[in-house]
């Protein structure tokens, strides 16, 4: 059907903003029916995540932080909307021009699903599902908003009085119209203005409907009809998002989650002293609540994983291939570990670190198990979602507290932190280590796997290194003269921090006073607090010294391959 381009932009735009913003519901809808991880729009992001060239995924790490995913997809729905308006102005010219466009822009939904890891072909039916409903709205819309000319002529005449209470217009032919004369039944012809030309000079009558033509096909705007049509359309959208997000098991999930009763440790660990803390203002607790636990993936969407449905698989270089429940996992010796964990992309003084007190069972037992056997050197583990992790498999071996959790300080895992199940490895990036929503782990070799991240050019093992960080006084802080406090957080996982230094203005390096520290596996608190401020800029400086006697350097590098160095450096002015 050829339509007119004469129609208003607002309406062309509208045409095409409800047609997909249907077709995104819809498909939303149908994903949380077949697989929450097929919806489209997902599976679109993902691949620009994967796709993004590692200084650019740093980039916004740096500008964005946690907020990076929101960002991402907030952009990818404005260039669908600005898609979606140029769908609407095409197809008020020729509606083939808009179905061609929808259904390009279904295949590129169809690529990235299949794209995905452990995809299958019925997960396109959501994709196909959303572009065949929206088609179906668009042509809908387009044809409620052009209606054909002889309505319009109809109401016209009817609102000019050419037609008498027992009487009827008929179309007869360009130029003439019949008209029943009341009380004789009788026609007669009656004259109509032909179509006003503009080369005659004629002007249009102000009363009369816009009429347009379409090559052959005269056709009116009709502003109501789309106005109601329109309505209609938001409407369903509303409906078939609100289904697709019940549909997609975070309720479920939510629920499930809420009825997880951990077990006991078998070996409870004491409760924290108080000198672990020293409760100071402004200073890093700590124990990180889970709240405000960092979370850096690459997931766009949370994976939904019922605990009831989850399973662990074993495999490759193994003895005894192995395949865990949750319940088989918690039926488990449960052991309780205070681990702090930290991101690769984390910069010097950054923020992506936290400490928490996991539960769960020791991922060595269960690899003993299987029966690792003696050539591999790596578990490449899967998530929900499909990412994988590289780790070191005498890492893991060799006594530390590794863990399959599933509680994360006193309660269930936060889903976003991995519900039901997550990998807690100390003395690792997360990137090689902490992979959340764990499915899989395939027990192999580093020269015969790789993990997501390896390819990407970061390293294959990531080691945390040792680094410190100044919490107070804030970069760029106004402070008054006299005593002040600088205190802040250091971490060498699975060595433990021995010392921590502060100097100002490059002056003498002076020592701080630690707190106290569980285990080598957590972060630790510092504080110098008779520095005496005098007026002016100051640059004060950090540095930790491990327990091997290492002393991190002043060499400042980037967060790729393996992580940043330097030492964290801040300015205040004192007043």
């Amino acid at each position: 059907m050829q339509s007119n381009k004469r129609v208003p932009s607002w309406a062309s735009a509208l045409i095409g903003l409800v047609s997909g913003a249907v077709a995104v519901t819809v498909s939303l809808l149908v994903a949380g029916l077949v697989n929450p991880v097929a919806f489209p729009v997902v599976a679109v992001g993902n691949s620009v995540v994967d796709l993004t060239p590692a200084p650019l995924k740093e980039w916004a790490i740096r500008t964005f932080g946690e907020n990076d995913k929101i960002v991402l997809l907030a952009g990818i729905l404005l260039v669908m909307a600005a898609i979606a308006v140029a769908l609407g102005r095409a197809a008020v010219r020729d509606l083939r021009y808009g179905m061609a466009g929808l259904a390009a822009f279904g295949l590129v939904g169809v690529v990235a699903v299949l794209t995905r890891p452990g995809s299958g072909p019925v997960d396109v039916i959501p994709t196909l599902a959303g572009v065949g409903i929206g088609m179906l709205i668009l042509r809908w819309l387009v044809r409620r908003a052009l209606v054909p000319d002889d309505a319009s002529a109809g109401s016209y005449a009817r609102a000019s009085g050419g037609v008498g209470v027992a009487g009827a217009a008929h179309d007869n032919g360009p130029g003439r119209q019949e008209e029943v004369s009341p009380g004789t039944g009788r026609e007669r012809p009656r004259p109509v203005s032909p179509e006003p030309s503009a080369e005659a000079g004629e002007r249009p009558d102000p009363q009369m409907p816009p009429v347009m033509r379409a090559g052959n096909d005269l056709r009116a705007f009709d502003r109501r009809g789309l106005l109601i049509g329109a309505a209609g359309g938001v409407a369903l959208a509303g409906v078939a998002g609100l289904a697709g997000r019940a549909f997609s098991g975070r309720a479920e999930v939510n629920a499930a989650r809420s009825g997880v009763t951990l077990p006991l440790p078998a070996k409870p660990l004491p409760a924290l002293p108080a000198e672990v803390d020293l409760r100071i203002r402004g200073l890093s607790s700590f124990v990180t609540p889970n709240n405000d636990f960092y979370r850096v993936d690459t997931t766009l969407s949370v994976p939904q994983v019922d605990p009831r449905d989850w399973t662990l698989t074993i495999h490759g270089m193994v003895d005894r291939p192995v395949e865990l429940t949750f319940a088989d996992l918690m039926k488990r010796a449960v052991v309780e570990a205070d681990v702090t964990l930290c991101c690769v992309s984390n910069e010097v003084g950054g923020p992506y670190i936290g400490n928490a007190r996991w539960l769960g069972v020791s991922l060595a037992a269960v690899l003993r198990d299987a029966g690792v056997q003696k050539d591999a050197d790596m578990l490449l583990s899967t998530s929900a979602d499909g990412w994988t992790a590289g780790t070191p498999v005498d890492v893991v071996m060799d006594g530390r507290d590794a863990l399959l959790a599933f509680g994360m300080n006193g309660e269930a895992l936060p889903v976003d932190h991995g519900f039901p199940v997550r990998q807690v490895v100390p003395g690792l990036y997360g990137y090689v280590s902490a992979t959340k929503w764990v499915t899989d782990i395939k027990v192999t070799r580093f020269d015969e796997d790789e993990a997501y991240w390896t390819p990407r050019g970061w390293s294959a093992k990531g080691p945390i290194k040792t680094q410190s960080r100044i919490d107070l006084p804030g970069d760029g802080a106004s402070v008054p003269a006299g005593k002040t406090v600088v205190a802040g957080v250091a971490w060498a996982q699975h060595k433990g921090v021995d010392a921590v230094e502060v100097r100002v203005d490059q002056g003498e390096w002076r020592q701080a006073r630690l707190a106290e520290a569980p285990t080598a596996d957590t972060w630790r608190q510092w504080v110098l607090d008779d520095w005496d401020a005098t007026p002016g800029e100051h640059t004060i400086e950090v540095r930790a010294t491990d327990t091997t006697g290492y002393t991190q350097t002043a060499e400042r590098a980037s967060v790729a391959p393996d992580g940043a160095t330097g030492r964290h450096t801040i300015r205040v002015r004192v007043t």
